[in-house]
């Protein structure tokens, strides 16, 4: 199967090593020359448009930072659409709205090719290593042909039920992280006040009932003082806001989601656009003038596991 990749940087950059470290063909696309070149020395062909990529690949993958890019790389006159034809498939791995993965089903439909949703879970050091979480909706036997795809670029893959289904659940599960890095900001300042030992501390919420991936993950670099998670303001205002979106679309009142997303804007405005998530509990330390410093703890997160070949879930 050749595939086409669209979409370089910081989750489908890692995603798309994972192809090539396990020999697959592969055709890259990205607006980053120099993300292209570096594809290039590690075995990629190039395309020099979406729609060129199309028609030379058998599965189109898409992960980008936005509704509205995706749109454009796929709408476009020189897009993915233009260039598809019977029983290609197009996989699109960003987070998205699953309303507009519909939309945009519909007109890959209609070109006799097939639409999937694969947003991945697990954070940037895992899909480094290819041990990332994938969900998929979509046709279920389009699903088992791109199986062998999947399996190299995650490690645990769920077929989550029909096109769209996928999305709404990675918005799911990217809400709660957010919550679980907005209540890690409270929980880091009654401890740093009670002048407990961070490091102790840290072990210890890992081990009780309090614990969460959030936790063992964003904590371990916010003590640090990097706060490198590789994932940025911006991303998770985006998520956080089609989260609460998709509540108003249910006419489903919701408590916390609205509060979450006004602590992000806040948290946005103070330290910028592009400053690391994890920044958020910059807000405690700040109001607090205190800091959740602690000795031993990495500077950015590797993933120390062995890679795997995965499996579906």
């Amino acid at each position: 199967m050749k595939v086409g990749f669209i979409g370089l940087g910081n989750v489908g950059g890692k995603l798309a090593g994972s192809l090539l470290r396990n020999k697959f063909d592969l055709t890259v696309r990205d607006l980053n020359k120099n993300l292209t070149k570096y594809y290039i020395s590690l075995g990629a062909k190039v395309a020099n448009s979406a729609k060129e990529l199309a028609e030379q690949v058998d599965l189109i993958i898409t992960c980008l930072p936005s509704t509205e890019i995706c749109a454009e790389v796929m709408e476009g006159e020189m897009g993915v659409l233009n260039g598809l034809s019977a029983n290609k498939i197009w996989l699109e791995m960003s987070t998205t709205d699953e309303s507009e993965v519909k939309r945009i089903g519909k007109k890959v439909i209609s070109k006799k090719a097939i639409p999937l949703d694969g947003p991945v879970s697990g954070g940037c050091h895992r899909a480094a290593t290819g041990n990332i979480s994938i969900f998929v909706g979509g046709e279920r036997s389009a699903f088992e042909k791109i199986l062998p795809v999947l399996t190299v670029m995650g490690r645990k893959i769920l077929h989550t039920g029909e096109l769209g289904t996928a999305s709404i659940l990675k918005v799911i599960t990217n809400y709660l992280a957010s919550v679980h890095l907005v209540a890690l900001g409270e929980a880091w300042t009654i401890a740093r006040k009670s002048n407990l030992n961070l490091s102790k501390t840290y072990k210890g919420i890992a081990v009780s009932s309090g614990n969460s991936f959030v936790h063992e993950t964003e904590s371990q670099v916010i003590l640090n003082g990097s706060y490198n998670i590789n994932f940025t303001m911006d991303l998770v205002l985006k998520d956080t806001g089609l989260f609460d979106e998709l509540s108003k679309k249910l006419n489903t009142p919701l408590e916390i989601s609205p509060k979450i997303v006004q602590i992000f804007k806040d948290g946005q405005k103070k330290y910028g656009t592009r400053a690391w998530s994890s920044m958020i509990v910059k807000r405690m330390e700040d109001l607090n003038n205190i800091n959740f410093r602690a000795d031993g703890f990495p500077e950015e997160l590797i993933d120390n596991e062995l890679e795997e070949k995965g499996y579906e879930i």
